[in-house]
C-alpha cells in the first residue's frame, strides 16, 4: 500500500478495502431502513386504495399527469447523470465530475421546482387536506369527499417525504461539487461520491413507484 492511500485509511480500518466495504456496507444499512419507512406508507396507500378505490381514482385523475410525467423523466435523467458523476470520479476526470454533480444538481432542482407548482395548484384549489378542503370530480361525482381528503394526506405526506429527501440529496450534491472543485477525488478515492450516488439512484426509485401508484394507477382516460 502507498503512503497516499494509507493516508486516506482511518486508524480502525487496515486498508483502504476495509474501509470502504464498511462505507457501502453502511450505506445499505441504510437505505434498507428508508425501504422499510417508504415501505410502510406504500401499504397504507395499498390498503386504503382497497377500501376506497372511486376516492382513489378521483384523486388520481386529478393529479397534473404532465408535470408528474416530466418530473419522472427528470429524474430518470439525473440518474444518469450521477452515475456519469461516479464514473468521472473513478477515473480522475475532474472536470467531468463537476458538469455532472452539477447537472445532478439542476435535475433535482428542477423537479422540485415543478413539484412546487404542483402543491401551489392543489393550495388554489383546495385539495390541500384541512378545514377548507373541497373536491369535486365530474367523472366520479359519487366519490367521497372524506375519502379523497385521506388520497390527498397520503399524496401530500408520501410525495412531501420523497421531497425532503431530494432537498437533502441536493445539499450532499452542493458538499461533493465543493470538495469536487477542490480536487479531493480521484481514482483512489471516490467513495463519497460513489456513496451520494446510491442515495440518489434510491431516492429516483421512489419516485418511480410514486408515479404509477399516484398518478396512473385507475386514472379516467
Amino acid at each position: 500500500m502507498s503512503h497516499s492511500s494509507d493516508s486516506l485509511v482511518a486508524h480502525h480500518f487496515e486498508d483502504i478495502e476495509q474501509q470502504n466495504e464498511s462505507a457501502v456496507l453502511g450505506m445499505w444499512l441504510f437505505l434498507a431502513q428508508e425501504i422499510m419507512f417508504f415501505g410502510g406508507l406504500f401499504a397504507v396507500y395499498l390498503v386504503y386504495r382497497y377500501k376506497y378505490p372511486e376516492a382513489w381514482a378521483a384523486g388520481s385523475t386529478d393529479l397534473d399527469i404532465v408535470l408528474g410525467t416530466v418530473n419522472t423523466v427528470v429524474l430518470l435523467v439525473s440518474s444518469l447523470t450521477m452515475a456519469m458523476a461516479v464514473w468521472s470520479a473513478q477515473t480522475g476526470r475532474q472536470k467531468g465530475l463537476v458538469r455532472y454533480l452539477l447537472a445532478t444538481l439542476v435535475l433535482g432542482s428542477t423537479f422540485l421546482v415543478i413539484k412546487a407548482f404542483e402543491y401551489y395548484a392543489k393550495f388554489v384549489h383546495h385539495h390541500v387536506p384541512g378545514a377548507s378542503f373541497s373536491f369535486h370530480s365530474e367523472h366520479f361525482p359519487n366519490a367521497d369527499e372524506g375519502h379523497v381528503q385521506l388520497f390527498y394526506c397520503l399524496y401530500f405526506i408520501m410525495t412531501g417525504m420523497h421531497a425532503l429527501h431530494m432537498v437533502i440529496g441536493a445539499g450532499l450534491l452542493i458538499w461533493l461539487i465543493t470538495l469536487a472543485l477542490k480536487g479531493k477525488f480521484g481514482p483512489d478515492r471516490f467513495m463519497k461520491v460513489e456513496l451520494t450516488g446510491f442515495y440518489w439512484h434510491f431516492v429516483d426509485i421512489v419516485w418511480v413507484f410514486l408515479f404509477p401508484l399516484l398518478y396512473l394507477i385507475n386514472r379516467h382516460h
